[in-house]
C-alpha cells in the first residue's frame, strides 16, 4: 500500500501544478463566499500549502518562475491599461503623487528607524525606501469592475513607476557600496545603461510591433511575440541594473497602442495573465510568509508595526495632498490610495537584498526581525489595498454605469455587417467592436450577415457564407463580444441588406471594399453600394482598410457643412469618438468654422476624453489639400451625405471618384449619416 504514502511536502511537479490549479479554481469560489477579495483569498491559500503552514507544497522552482511571470504580467498590464491621452493630460498629478509617495514615507520611516529602532543610517535608509515602493497587487480588481479608464488609476500606475525606480535606485547604490562597485564612474555608468537600455526599448519596440502586427494576423503568433518583447524589455532593464518589473511596465505602455482594449489579442493576455500567471504569484507570496516566528518572538512584531505605519501613513498622506492640491474627488483619493498600498515586488526584493549583504562586522545588513517584518508587511499591506481598492472600484463603477446610462439612452444600437470576402471579415469586426456600445447596460448588438444566391452555384455559396459567418464569430468571441449570424436567400444582394435592415431594425450598417479598390480602378463605390445607400436611411460606414487598425498613426475627419443639421450627426460623432477612445488615437476634423464648433461643444458634453483638434478645410482645394495630411498609416474618414440631405452638394456624388483616385493609398471610409425620413423604417434620433 505504498501508494496511498503521501511524503510532505509534495514534490511531484505533476501533482504541485494540479493542487495549484485547484486553488485557483475552488479559492475564489470559497472566498467570494466570505466576501474576501480574490487576491487575498490566493495569498491567504498560500500561507496555508506552504511550509509555514501545512506543509503541503514545496516553494520549488515553479513558483519562482511563474512568480516572475506573475510579476511582469501585472506590471506589463497596468502599463497595458494606461490611458496615454489621460496621462498625458495628468502628468503633473502623477508626478506629483509620485514623488510624494516616495518622499513621505522614507522620510518618516528613516527617522523613526534611526531614533527609535536604533537601527544604523544605511540600514534605516534601505528599510525606509521599501516602505515608499508599491506594487499594483490590486490592479486586477479595477481590471475587473472596468474602472481601469479611470484617471485616478492611470495617475497610480504612472506613479508607480516613480516610485519604483527611486526605490531601486536606492537598493543598486546600497548594494554597489557593499558589492565594492560604487567607484567614481558607478553613477555615471548606471545612468548611461539605463539611458540606453530605455532609448533603445523606447524606439525600436513599436516600429518592430507596427512592422510585425501588419505582417502576421494570427492571434496566437501576436500573443508569443508581445511575451518575447516584454521578457526582453525585463531582461534589458536588468541588465541595465535595475528590476525588471520596470521594463515590463514600460513594454505594456508602448504597446498601448497596438493592443487596444478591443482587441481579440488583448482578451488573450488578459485570459492567460488571470488564469494562471498571477494567482501563481500571489500564491507564491503566501508561501513565504511564517506568522509563527512573527510572532512568536523578537522583535519581529515591532518592526513590522513601525514599517506598515510608515506606509500606511505615508501613502494616505500623500494621496491626500495630491487630492487637495489638484480639487480630486474623494472617491478618486480612495482608490489612489487603495492602488498604491500594497507592498510586493520591490519590498520583497529589497529585503531579500539586504538580507544576503555581508557587513564588514559579519553581521547582514537585515536581520530575521526586519525579513520576517517585511513578510507581515506583505500581507496586512495586501489585505488594505484589496479591500479599499475593491470598495472604491465598485462605488465608481455604479457611478459609471449609471452616467452612462443616461447620456446615451436614446442611443441604443444595432450594428450590421454584410459579409462577403473573407479577406475583409476582421476588419470590420475589429471596426464594428471599436464603435459599438459596450457599456454593460447598452444594446451594442452586433449582426453577421451573408446574402446567398440560390441560382447556380448557390451550393458553393452556402459553403463559404457558413465559413464567413463562423469566422466573424470567431473574431468578435476572441473579444469577449457576442455576434448574431444571419443567413438570408436573395437575388440581389442590395436588396437582401435593405430588407434586413427593416426586419432587424438595423441603425448601421458597415460595408467593406476590397483592398484594392480605387487602386487599380479609380472608381471606389460599385453600383451595389450606391443602390443600397437609395434604399435605406440608417447610418453607412463604407471602408477600405488597408493596414490593421490597431496599426494606424492617426484619423482624420473632412466633414461637409451644415453636417450637424443632419439626423445623424450626433450618431456619428458618438461612433467616431469611441473609435479614437478605444484605439487611443486622436481625431484631426477638419471642417468649417461653424461645424467645428457644434462638434467641439457636442464631444466637450458626452465624450470629454477624447483628444481631437479642428481645422479649417480650404474651399477652393477641398479634400485634395488634405493628401499631404494622410499616408499609409492614416485613416481618412470622409463625411458624405444622400441626395435631399440638408449637407448634401453636387460635388458629393463625384467624392467616390476623387478619394479612389487621390487616396488610393490611404485606408478610407466614407460616412454616410442617417438622414430624416417620413416612411414607417425611418431612423431618427430624438
Amino acid at each position: 500500500m505504498d501508494w496511498i504514502n503521501l511524503n510532505l511536502p509534495i514534490e511531484d511537479p505533476t501533482w504541485i501544478f494540479l493542487i495549484v490549479l485547484a486553488i485557483i479554481l475552488f479559492a475564489p469560489m470559497l472566498f467570494n463566499k466570505l466576501r474576501i477579495p480574490n487576491i487575498i483569498g490566493m495569498i491567504l491559500a498560500g500561507i496555508l500549502i506552504g511550509e509555514h503552514g501545512f506543509n503541503l507544497l514545496a516553494r520549488d522552482s515553479s513558483f519562482e518562475l511563474f512568480g516572475n511571470v506573475g510579476l511582469y504580467y501585472i506590471m506589463f498590464l497596468a502599463g497595458l491599461e494606461i490611458n496615454t491621452a489621460n496621462l498625458k493630460k495628468n502628468r503633473n498629478k502623477t508626478l506629483v503623487l509620485g514623488l510624494l509617495a516616495f518622499l513621505i514615507p522614507i522620510t518618516l520611516g528613516f527617522i523613526i528607524n534611526v531614533s527609535y529602532l536604533k537601527y544604523g543610517i544605511v540600514t534605516s535608509l534601505l528599510l525606509a525606501s521599501m516602505c515608499a515602493s508599491y506594487t499594483l497587487v490590486s490592479y486586477p480588481i479595477v481590471l475587473r469592475l472596468g474602472v481601469s479608464k479611470q484617471r485616478s488609476v492611470s495617475i497610480t500606475v504612472g506613479a508607480t513607476a516613480i516610485t519604483d525606480t527611486l526605490t531601486l535606485m536606492v537598493l543598486a547604490v546600497i548594494s554597489g557600496i557593499f558589492g565594492g562597485t560604487t567607484g567614481e564612474l558607478f553613477w555615471l555608468w548606471l545612468i548611461v545603461k539605463v539611458l540606453a537600455v530605455g532609448a533603445f526599448i523606447i524606439y525600436s519596440f513599436p516600429r518592430i510591433a507596427r512592422w510585425f502586427f501588419r505582417k502576421y494576423d494570427d492571434t496566437v503568433v501576436q500573443f508569443l511575440f508581445v511575451l518575447v518583447l516584454l521578457f526582453l524589455a525585463a531582461g534589458l532593464m536588468e541588465v541595465a541594473g535595475l528590476e525588471g518589473i520596470l521594463g515590463a511596465f514600460l513594454a505594456g505602455i508602448l504597446f498601448n497602442r497596438f493592443i487596444p482594449g478591443i482587441s481579440p489579442l488583448k482578451n488573450h493576455i488578459e485570459f492567460v495573465g488571470n488564469v494562471l500567471f498571477i494567482p501563481y504569484f500571489l500564491i507564491g507570496v503566501g508561501m513565504l510568509l511564517d506568522l509563527k516566528v512573527i510572532f512568536g518572538h523578537g522583535n519581529a512584531l515591532k518592526v513590522a508595526l513601525i514599517m506598515m505605519s510608515c506606509a500606511l501613513a505615508g501613502k494616505w498622506i500623500a494621496c491626500f495632498l495630491t487630492q487637495k492640491i489638484f480639487g480630486m474627488r474623494d472617491t478618486e483619493r480612495r482608490l489612489m490610495y487603495g492602488l498604491s498600498t500594497a507592498q510586493a515586488a520591490a519590498t520583497l526584493a529589497a529585503a531579500l537584498v539586504g538580507y544576503n549583504i555581508i557587513m564588514p562586522d559579519g553581521s547582514r545588513l537585515f536581520n530575521e526581525d526586519i525579513l520576517n517584518g517585511t513578510v507581515l508587511l506583505i500581507l496586512v499591506t495586501c489585505i488594505v489595498s484589496s479591500v479599499i481598492t475593491e470598495r472604491t472600484a465598485k462605488k465608481m463603477a455604479v457611478e459609471n454605469v449609471v452616467a452612462d446610462a443616461g447620456a446615451d439612452a436614446d442611443m441604443r444600437e444595432k450594428i450590421l455587417i454584410p459579409i462577403a470576402n473573407p479577406d475583409t471579415v476582421k476588419d470590420l469586426v475589429c471596426f464594428s467592436i471599436a464603435m459599438r456600445d459596450n457599456a454593460p447596460s447598452g444594446g451594442g448588438e452586433l449582426y453577421a450577415l451573408s446574402i446567398i444566391n440560390d441560382e447556380g452555384n448557390g451550393g458553393r455559396m452556402k459553403v463559404a457564407s457558413v465559413s464567413n459567418l463562423d469566422n466573424a464569430a470567431k473574431v468578435a468571441a476572441s473579444a469577449n463580444v457576442d455576434l448574431k449570424k444571419l443567413t438570408r436567400y436573395d437575388l440581389n444582394i442590395a436588396s437582401g441588406i435593405i430588407h434586413t435592415v427593416r426586419e432587424q431594425d438595423i441603425t448601421t450598417v458597415i460595408i467593406g471594399l476590397r483592398r484594392d479598390s480605387g487602386v487599380k480602378s479609380p472608381v471606389l463605390l460599385s453600383d451595389f453600394a450606391v443602390n443600397l445607400l437609395k434604399g435605406i436611411n440608417c447610418e453607412v460606414f463604407v471602408m477600405r482598410m488597408l493596414v490593421p487598425v490597431n496599426t494606424l498613426k492617426k484619423i482624420v475627419v473632412a466633414v461637409p457643412s451644415k453636417a450637424e443639421f443632419e439626423a445623424g450627426f450626433a450618431r456619428w460623432t458618438m461612433h467616431l469618438c469611441r473609435i479614437g477612445l478605444s484605439l487611443e488615437r486622436k481625431l484631426h476634423f477638419y471642417c468649417i468654422s461653424e461645424t467645428a464648433e457644434a462638434l467641439e461643444q457636442l464631444i466637450s458634453e458626452k465624450y470629454p476624453g477624447v483628444e481631437c483638434d479642428f481645422s479649417a478645410l480650404p474651399e477652393e482645394d477641398g479634400l485634395h489639400s488634405l493628401s499631404g495630411q494622410v499616408d499609409g498609416d492614416s485613416l481618412m474618414v470622409v463625411v458624405s451625405s444622400r441626395f435631399g440631405s440638408i449637407s448634401y452638394d453636387s460635388s458629393h456624388e463625384r467624392l467616390p471618384r476623387l478619394l479612389g483616385k487621390d487616396f488610393s493609398h490611404t485606408s478610407l471610409v466614407i460616412l454616410y449619416p442617417e438622414k430624416f425620413d417620413d416612411s414607417a423604417h425611418s431612423l431618427m434620433l430624438s
